[in-house]
Order: structure tokens, then C-alpha cells, then sequence
């Protein structure tokens, strides 16, 4: 069960997402999203909430009165750094919402007025991207314990002759031990 936030000022955007995400399939190639949603008028609530409960993806958007998208998102970045986060606007401006993406490390734009299949597939992208993410991670830091418990062992001892042919052991060079030919 993937679980998703939705901010947005306006109640009846709030009624239609969440009745489009509960009910549409969510799908990318042949993995299937079961969907538990909840959502929030305020972003200060949605924060509220974000401290208490973990969620994969957090849906915002752009224009709020009290609090913009961006920095609503900025701040659920630092609670919970692992939420996909996505925006939605009616901005039509190119650079604006660029600068919005790169700002608050956002995966995605949703246009106002969505696409129901546009929206479900960003969705089941992002949440597949998410794992993917989580996954990598864990991977990186199994390898880096696998890396310290095989550390190499170490090197045998090194054997040198001198130059009146005795022997030296050693494990390294600091630490060579003489060792005289018999007569």
C-alpha cells in the first residue's frame, strides 16, 4: 500500500483527486499501486501530519495562499526526505515551474487541468522511481558491509636477501628480521 498526501486550497480539487486515485488504476508496466490517500487543505496541517505519519508521495499545489507548492514541499523534504514529491498547477510559465522542480527537488509537474491517465501514470512513476531509489541505497550499504567484512587478510611475510646472502622476513619493510646464513 502506497500512502499519499494531497495539498490544495480549493476542497473540490482535494474531492477529485482523491476519488480519481482511489478508484484509477495505478500502474507502471507490470507493477500495480494499491492507493491510501489523504488530504488537506492546509499545508501547515498536511506538515502537522507529515511529522507523525510516513508517507511515499506528496502531491501539492502550486498556488496556496498561505504557503506556495515550493516551499511546502522544501519543508516536507526535510521531514521526510524520502516522499516523492510532485506539484500541480495551472502556471503556465516554462521557467517558473522549472525553477520550482529544481528548487525542492521535485519529481514532477501535473498540469491544471489534469489528464486522469497523465496523472495515474506520473503517480505510478514516481512511486516506482521512489523504490527504485530506496532499493539502490540499501544495495550501496549491504556492498559497503560485505567491503569491511571481507577486508583482505594479511600479506604473508615478505622474503628479501641480503647482500651476504642472509634471508629477511618481513611484514613489511619496517618490521625485517635478518636472518643469517649457516656456515
Amino acid at each position: 500500500m502506497s500512502r499519499i498526501m494531497i495539498v490544495d486550497d480549493e476542497e473540490g480539487i482535494l474531492k477529485a483527486l482523491r476519488r480519481l486515485l482511489l478508484r484509477a488504476p495505478c500502474s507502471y508496466g507490470r507493477l500495480v499501486y494499491t492507493l491510501e490517500v489523504e488530504t488537506f487543505v492546509s499545508p501547515h496541517a498536511a506538515l502537522d501530519r507529515a511529522r507523525v505519519a510516513a508517507f511515499d508521495l506528496v502531491l501539492s499545489d502550486y498556488h496556496m495562499p498561505r504557503m506556495d507548492g515550493v516551499q511546502f514541499l522544501r519543508q516536507i523534504e526535510e521531514i521526510q526526505p524520502d516522499a516523492a514529491r510532485m506539484i500541480l498547477s495551472g502556471c503556465s510559465d516554462i521557467n517558473v515551474i522549472n525553477q520550482s522542480i529544481h528548487r525542492a527537488d521535485i519529481y514532477g509537474m501535473l498540469p491544471k487541468p489534469w489528464n486522469d491517465y497523465f496523472l495515474m501514470s506520473m503517480i505510478a512513476q514516481a512511486l516506482n522511481h521512489r523504490e527504485l531509489l530506496l532499493e539502490n541505497r540499501e544495495l550501496a550499504r549491504k556492498a559497503q558491509i560485505e567491503r569491511a567484512e571481507a577486508a583482505p587478510a594479511p600479506p604473508a611475510a615478505v622474503v628479501e636477501w641480503a647482500a651476504d646472502g642472509s634471508m629477511v622476513f618481513a611484514d613489511t619493510a619496517a618490521d625485517a628480521v635478518e636472518i643469517s646464513r649457516p656456515s
